[in-house]
């Protein structure tokens, strides 16, 4: 019989798997390091593009807000905002009752002037007119005539008009060729003039207002109608 070898008589056990040589081992350490860091960098990628879609989806939403609150603040100032009244040059020839009509002279003078009517309706005036707006304070009877003779329509109030009133009086004139002012001493609380034409009034909201204006503003009855209301005198008081 054969004898078996005893364990320890047999020669080094020879393992089944190579040994992986160091620099196998190294190469492999720094794939899976780049792969790592390739990994790292994606993932680095895709946080910054979900960060930047919602900070898109952000701004649009915010953008929209914004466009609809401009839209919204536009529509109430032009919906709350009085738009300039207008009126059509020349007039109709239409018959508005309570209307005075004159025949005061034209001509330029120097000094103050004597009127026949209160506030003047026409007459000898200022060389230099007053420009046409909206005055806090009386103006100049001889330069607002002189305004008059070019087709200006002059709006004078009594000074206890209250502001809700004169706020009123003020909507209904139109942007140019009008004169606004207080003036001492009306017989009236509201008294429009136009060159030898004038209307006492005692309510703002009396339709008459408008239908003098229709009818007298830039009227072709005045001396110089469409002649300049701006590049005058300024008096004090001037509003707009």
């Amino acid at each position: 019989m054969i004898q078996q070898p005893h364990e320890h008589e047999r020669g080094p056990r020879v393992s089944a798997t190579p040994p992986i040589p160091p620099a196998a081992r190294k190469a492999a350490t720094v794939k899976q390091q780049r792969a790592a860091e390739r990994e790292r960098k994606l993932e680095e990628f895709r946080r910054r593009e979900a960060k930047a879609k919602r900070n898109r989806r952000i701004g649009i939403a915010s953008a929209i807000v914004g466009a609809v609150a401009v839209v919204g603040l536009l529509v109430t100032v032009f919906v709350l905002t009085p738009q300039p009244v207008t009126y059509a040059a020349g007039g109709t020839g239409a018959e508005i009752d309570g209307v005075e009509t004159f025949e005061n002279p034209a001509g330029h003078v120097e000094g103050a002037v004597e009127y026949p009517q209160t506030p003047p309706a026409g007459g000898e005036h200022n060389p230099v007119w007053l420009n046409c707006g909206v005055y806090t304070e009386p103006v100049p009877n001889e330069n607002a005539v002189h305004s008059m003779e070019h087709g200006a329509v002059w709006v004078t109030y009594d000074p206890s008009l209250s502001d809700s009133e004169l706020s009123t009086l003020r909507a209904k004139l139109p942007s140019t060729y009008a004169i606004l002012s207080p003036f001492d001493g009306l017989p009236s609380k509201i008294v429009l003039s136009a060159w030898n034409t004038q209307l006492q009034l005692d309510d703002v909201d009396d339709p008459r207002i408008a239908q003098f204006l229709e009818e007298y503003w830039l009227s072709q009855d005045a001396p110089e109608p469409g002649a300049p209301c701006t590049g005058g005198l300024d008096a004090p008081g001037r509003a707009s």
